[in-house]
Formats: structure tokens, sequence, C-alpha cells
């Protein structure tokens, strides 16, 4: 009997993309799930840093795994190559890339140094835009009081622009956000390109009907822009109303803590593990989606879309996404105060949880996504 002829693909990740602990991850996971449940051996590559440990659960969807540590600090940095990238460079990786003959798909400009090999000339490339980084950091800088980190912030940024407009090797483009494919189509107007969307841990919504009792905020409280969504909240809302608060997710900081000690109806819970993040998710009456940084696609939005009942939203967080029409969008402090008590007191129905199966089946589906990668693989 004659075996049908299977997709082979190398993934290099910017990170081990298990535990399922932030954005990046749980994207990566998926994808890599997803592409290895319809067929195709992947042969994956993965930066280890900030304290990540190899991961067998990898090996239930992967051909082969390999790690790699990246070189951070001083060890990273070059007068021309972004930190970001030169910091996730690998003799090995690239010896490996070259012996096993597959296309490559490189997680984010992060882990493309490669791209313009001349042993992998013939080969496909497909890079997934987590970002459009330059401006993604640049907008960190902006925020950053540190005037080391600040210069730092600002050479990275320009550093960046240069090299997002030399990705010539790559010949097709998965953008994460219509806005991050606009750009890039743009700049590359003659490769291929897939809208893609993040790949998530869902198989269907689990939204419960019925009322929670608190409202919610959640994501990774040690990151600047979730911080500042926090304090935002704590001081222009939750200060002038009782409603209770519940902010929830990986290292607060100290300040975060004590400014939540200071409210009585406010409680924080560090570092829940998966399950019970996803209670406290199907357990509250309103998410808060809140940013101030309107880059790239907050896995945080799925989440809460799959799991949660209303959500509160500023245009920053759901733009580009096309599910603004299934959150209640808020405009400053005010209206969110006026949301809030005006949705605290109304069940979540049978018909919000169908409106939102069907906003989410027209983009956010894993398996039709997944096919789509795979029609940039040569037959």
């Amino acid at each position: 009997m004659q075996h049908s002829h299977k997709h082979k693909l190398h993934i290099v990740a910017l990170d081990i993309p298990y535990p399922l602990d932030y954005g990046a991850p749980i994207d990566m996971y998926n994808r890599i799930r997803y592409l290895s449940e319809a067929g195709v051996d992947i042969y994956l590559h993965c930066f280890q840093y900030n304290g990540r440990q190899e991961a067998t659960e990898l090996n239930k969807w992967c051909k082969e795994v390999w790690y790699y540590p990246r070189k951070v600090g001083w060890k990273g940095l070059s007068p021309f190559i972004p930190y970001m990238i030169y910091s996730r460079r690998d003799k090995l990786l690239l010896k490996r890339l070259r012996e096993i003959d597959a296309p490559i798909l490189f997680e984010g400009v992060h882990c493309s140094l490669y791209m313009s090999d001349p042993a992998l000339k013939n080969r496909v490339k497909i890079i997934r835009n987590h970002n459009i980084e330059h401006d993604y950091i640049r907008q960190l800088g902006n925020k950053e009081k540190n005037p080391i980190k600040k210069l730092y912030y600002y050479f990275e940024s320009l550093l960046l622009k240069r090299y997002e407009h030399r990705l010539n090797d790559i010949q097709a483009f998965l953008p994460i956000s219509t806005s991050d494919y606009d750009y890039f189509k743009h700049l590359y107007p003659t490769a291929k390109f897939s809208l893609t969307p993040p790949f998530h841990s869902y198989r269907k919504v689990m939204s419960h009907t019925g009322m929670g009792s608190y409202c919610l905020f959640h994501g990774n409280l040690h990151h600047p822009e979730n911080r500042e969504a926090v304090f935002y909240l704590l001081d222009e809302v939750f200060s002038k109303i009782n409603t209770p608060l519940i902010i929830a997710g990986r290292n607060p900081g100290d300040d975060m803590i004590d400014a939540c000690a200071h409210l009585p109806h406010c409680t924080l819970i560090a570092n829940p593990d998966t399950e019970a993040m996803e209670q406290l998710i199907q357990d509250a009456q309103l998410q808060l989606m809140y940013t101030f940084q309107p880059t790239g696609m907050k896995t945080k939005l799925l989440i809460g879309m799959f799991y949660g009942r209303f959500i509160l939203a500023n245009e920053q967080m759901v733009r580009s996404t096309g599910l603004d029409h299934a959150c209640i969008m808020t405009h400053g402090a005010d209206e969110i105060r006026q949301k809030i008590e005006e949705y605290m007191p109304v069940p979540f129905m049978q018909k919000d949880i169908d409106y939102r199966v069907t906003a989410l089946k027209e983009r956010y589906d894993n398996a039709t996504n997944a096919a789509r990668i795979i029609t940039f693989l040569p037959q």
C-alpha cells in the first residue's frame, strides 16, 4: 500500500510554547497541535530563557523537539541586528535547518535570522507576524521612564523597522491582525498572505448563562501594558464605585498588591493556574478588557470570548479583531462606570452565547486556519 506524501515543516519558536501561560505560547502551541492533527510532521526548534523548562508535552505533536539557549544580555547585542533577533542565533539550529529538507515557519521576525542563508535558498519560508515589532517596541519605549532603557527601545525600534523592510526571502506571511496584514502587504505585494488570528485552546464556547457577582481583569500583571490598565481602572473607576473587582494574573508588583489592598472591594489573585483562571472567567459577570497599546492581538480577548459572560472593552483592545460587535464598547472612565452599573444586574442569555459562537466561527476556527497554512507548503 502506498503512503500518501506527508508534509514536513520546521517551526522555529521564539520561546518554549509550553506551559500555556501567556499569549505567544498559547498561539504557537495550538498552531503546532492543529498542524500535527492535520498530518504535518513537525520539527520544532525552541529558544529557552527566562527559566522556562523543556516540555515533554510538545513531543506529542512533534517528530523532533530541540532546545537552544537564548543569548541574553550583552551576548545578544549587535549594532546592526535587533536584539530580539540576534539573541536567537545558534549554529546548531542552522545546521539542523540545512540537514532536514523541509519548509520553515519562523515564529515572529524574532527567529528569522537565518532566512537568507544560501543553503536554504530553495526552501519555502513562512513568517508568523505576531506584531509589527518596531511599532510595539517604540510604544514600550514611549512609556519607559528609565533613560537607558528608553534609549535601548529607541535603537531596537529603528533596527527592527529596517529589518522588517528586508524580509524579501520570505514567501508567505501569516499576520495576526488586519492592521499587521495591511502593513506587510504594502511592503511585500508579491508574497503570499493569510490573515491568521491567534490559535487558541478552545473547541467550543464554554460561557455560562445567568449572572456573576464581580468584575474581572486578567492578564500578565508584570507587563507594562497591563500594569497601566490596572492602575487606570483602580484609580479612575473602582475608587468611585463599590462593585467587587478581581484582578488575576502573573507576577503582580508590590505597588499593585498595595493599591488593591487599599480598596476593600478589590481582590488580587497572583499566578492562578489555568484551571483556576478559567473558573474565574466563567464565574465573572463582566470582564474588563482594556489596553492603551493597540498592537497585535490580545489572546485574553479570545479566552474571554470562549469562557466568559459580558466583555467591556475599549477600541484599542478590539481594533482589527472583528469582535467589537460582540463586546460592550466604552470610551473613558465615566462610561466604564456607567456600563458596569448597567450590566451587573443583567443575566447573560443563550442568545448571547449563540451570537458569540457565530462571531468566533468567522475568523477564529483553528482547523480552518491550519488548513490555510498547509496550502503554502509545497505538494
